[in-house]
């Protein structure tokens, strides 16, 4: 795909790697319609990207997408939807904040699958619809919890959505390993091969250019749990206890 004049609509624009795909794919001519829950900081973006439409929702408030949707699809088909939006907070399994649990479930795994209900028949023929899973949800690592296992429930459902969708829409699943973001600096441990936003955006237009399903960097540490994924349990459950 050529980014040059194609509508692409971008859900988790205000920050992280989805503001980095805005501004990257603004420098390329697209015509963006971006959306987050801060309006004031989605402003902001759209100006910087030459005017790009401003179009707030909460994918913790589904009515808020059903909404978006219906204005959208009174003016147009879209040559791609990108969802990024998640929240983030993990913990251990005995520490978890059962109303933050709740947020994360209802945003990264519920707001993943409205997009998926609603958002499909925005899309011309042979559109992209791309969600963001995580290499989080490979393999459940230790302290990785509830966040890991919405993304490894987003990772099956766009399994599923690309054979309930092809051949009109291609599907595909981005899995990043660790990038710097406002949430990863969350984190107090080491953080393997990280990479910043904008390196991430160039690595997902790159693969929305390309056949396969599945958009995964950097891949020094995304093969290397690809590996893990596919150890035998006796191996794998070893190595990550080392982790915890």
């Amino acid at each position: 795909m050529a980014f040059a004049g194609r509508r692409i609509w971008i859900i988790g624009a205000s920050a992280g790697i989805g503001a980095a795909l805005a501004r990257a794919l603004a420098r390329q001519g697209a015509r963006l319609i971006l959306s987050a829950r801060d309006g004031d900081a989605l402003e902001l973006l759209s100006a910087e990207c030459g005017g790009a439409q401003a179009l707030p929702l909460d994918l913790g408030r589904p009515e808020t997408l059903a909404t978006a949707v219906a204005q959208l699809a009174l003016k147009m088909q879209l040559d791609a939807i990108i969802c990024t939006a998640a929240l983030y907070n993990p913990s251990r399994v005995a520490e978890i904040d059962p109303t933050q649990a709740e947020a994360m479930v209802r945003v990264n795994l519920l707001g993943m699958i409205e997009v998926a209900r609603l958002c499909p028949p925005l899309l011309r023929d042979g559109g992209q619809l791309v969600l963001f899973g995580s290499v989080a949800g490979y393999i459940g690592l230790p302290g990785g919890q509830p966040y890991s296992a919405t993304k490894a429930a987003v990772n099956n459902l766009a399994e599923t959505l690309a054979t309930e969708l092809a051949p009109r829409v291609t599907v595909k699943l981005v899995c990043p390993g660790f990038v710097q973001t406002r949430l990863t600096a969350r984190n107090t441990f080491t953080m393997p091969a990280i990479i910043t936003a904008e390196q991430a955006a160039e690595a997902v237009l790159r693969g929305m250019q390309r056949r396969r399903f599945e958009i995964h960097f950097p891949r020094r540490f995304t093969w290397a749990m690809k590996l893990v994924r596919v150890l035998p349990y006796a191996l794998s459950l070893r190595l990550l206890r080392r982790l915890s």
